[in-house]
């Protein structure tokens, strides 16, 4: 029974992670219009316990995207600098779009594999009470 308790912790860690992974692509899509926005991605990693992997993962901590912000021309906008430019996001909505979709199928994936386990175990119960 340990085996199935196991397996639905590493399946909600999945989940878990990346629906903080698609929370981290709303608000940069969110953003994405936001002058001097730098784009936040995160990074998973194993979790481990007595020294020892256990199969689940957690988010690590927010980075942001360090690449350089794009230059704008705009004479008229309240945050520009003497010569017109002002900075503007690195959030890529495509990039954005097709990361909220891995996101989503590995959720989606998760949550499949959760409920297989959560299924063989009722069945499980279903022989052993017989």
């Amino acid at each position: 029974m340990a085996e199935f308790s196991n397996a639905l912790d590493i399946l909600s860690s999945g989940m878990r992670s990346q629906g903080q992974r698609l929370r981290h692509v709303a608000e940069n899509i969110a953003n994405a219009d936001t002058p001097g926005y730098r784009r936040k991605t995160i990074e998973f990693r194993a979790t481990v316990k007595d020294g020892q992997r256990t199969g689940a993962v957690e988010a690590g901590p927010v980075q942001l995207d360090r690449s350089e912000l794009p230059r704008i021309h705009d004479p008229a906008h309240p945050m520009a600098d003497a010569q017109g430019y002002y900075d503007g996001s690195n959030v890529e909505l495509v990039t954005e779009l097709a990361d909220a979709r891995e996101a989503q199928r590995s959720y989606e994936a998760n949550l499949k594999m959760f409920e297989q386990v959560r299924r063989m175990s009722s069945q499980l119960f279903d022989v052993l009470k017989r």
